[in-house]
């Protein structure tokens, strides 16, 4: 007989219950995160006379140690409850609004038992793809903080040094931070010469030569000077941005070869590497998003759903309300909308179809949304399928399905 058990996990300890078929708690307990209380789970089961495999289990997170143990100990049919089903289903004991802990491991064990078909049991993915996703939402992270480093170093030097922006052609390029850090004040890059210069950049091993007399001619043009105060105050804090951001782009240009050569080695490598304007990272990116489980999504809608790139629609009666949707995994939702864009120079329908739904929407992100989601959709049915994109054979499906039937 199945024993549905409802975890409400929390960093620090779990509230657990575990109903019957007919939906009474047959047990409660709340075990500390640790392993011993763990055990304790373990011991409760034991007690109640049921195995590993007859046990359905419901949690919120599939990132938590307490997954880990229930997989390692034979847990096959585990349940990952998205935390609204459980707000949205918590009126079923009452409408007074109150909730507990222990009520919502209640609730979470019950979705299960009245809500299995809806559900589907958690797989998780093989040690490539799961190494996969830690790289790119490591490089995710990295590369928010490297635009937001970069933000503040440009204020800076725009307070007391806007010479150092114009020198080379962008500000995240590592020769400009090592600039940054060898010439940190204004008076030290109007005392340079050319010679030093042209050293500095064979140093940094600058691979456009050519374009230093140009570059050297911009430093040491007319530019507006601070006051010695103004730089004593501000000289430090643009050398250890220059030296933090240098160390964050080195780090992530590191952690994109890793994630290129994880890539490389995937099952699913060829389709995910031909979507067009993917690239050395959207393209993983992608990959890890959808995972290993064909089940995990048997339909379309169901990924375009998490990836928030379709709307939700309201209809009751001749009301029609069609609403942004906001529930999503936002992750998710820019490596999409950032696949779209790099997509329009490396696919003709991509850019026949932009600008057609351009007009009709309310901005580019809008467009850039429908589009992600027509190519997720595409995605989706390679990835069940396991074929490669091909550009000809899409564009003359789309002009079959476009003749007029006779």
């Amino acid at each position: 007989m199945p024993v549905y058990i409802g975890i409400d996990w929390s960093t620090s300890q779990h509230e657990v219950a575990f109903l019957n078929e007919a939906g009474a708690v047959i047990a409660r307990l709340t075990v500390p995160h640790t392993r011993q209380g763990f055990l304790q789970l373990e011991l409760t089961r034991e007690r109640l006379g049921v195995g590993p495999g007859d046990c359905l289990v419901g949690v919120e997170t599939a990132h938590n140690l307490l997954i880990d143990f229930l997989w390692g100990r034979h847990y096959t049919q585990v349940y990952v409850i998205p935390p609204g089903v459980v707000k949205g289903a918590r009126g079923r004991y009452g409408q007074s609004g109150a909730r507990s802990d222990c009520g919502d491991a209640r609730l979470l064990a019950d979705l299960l038992r009245t809500d299995r078909a809806r559900l589907h049991p958690w797989q998780p993915d093989s040690l490539l793809t799961r190494q996969m996703r830690a790289k790119v939402s490591w490089i995710h992270h990295l590369t928010q903080n490297v635009v937001r480093l970069a933000n503040r170093l440009r204020a800076v030097l725009l307070r007391y040094y806007p010479a150092a922006l114009e020198v080379f052609s962008q500000l995240t390029l590592p020769i400009t931070l090592e600039f940054i850090r060898a010439y940190p004040t204004p008076q030290a890059a109007t005392a340079l010469k050319l010679a030093d210069f042209e050293a500095f950049a064979r140093q940094q091993r600058y691979s456009h030569p050519r374009r230093l007399p140009g570059c050297f001619a911009r430093l040491q043009s007319p530019q507006l000077q601070a006051n010695a105060e103004t730089i004593l105050v501000y000289q430090d804090e643009a050398e250890q941005l220059a030296t933090l951001l240098l160390g964050m782009i080195r780090t992530k240009q590191a952690s994109l070869g890793q994630l290129r050569a994880l890539f490389q080695r995937h099952p699913d490598h060829d389709i995910f590497a031909s979507l067009p304007g993917a690239g050395p990272f959207l393209a993983p990116a992608l990959l890890v998003k959808f995972g290993d489980d064909r089940r995990r999504f048997p339909t379309r809608a169901s990924v375009q759903a998490l990836a928030g790139t379709c709307p939700v629609s309201d209809f009751s009666g001749k009301r029609r309300v069609v609403k942004f949707r906001r529930a999503c995994d936002r992750e998710f939702r820019h490596i999409v909308q950032q696949w779209a864009i790099h997509s329009l120079s490396a696919s003709v329908w991509a850019q026949a179809y932009f600008e057609r739904v351009r007009p009709n929407c309310n901005s580019k992100s809008h467009a850039y949304r429908c589009l992600g989601n027509r190519w997720l959709a595409i995605a989706w049915k390679l990835w069940q399928t396991g074929q490669e994109y091909d550009e000809a054979y899409h564009l003359r499906q789309r002009a079959l399905r476009s003749k007029p039937r006779r």
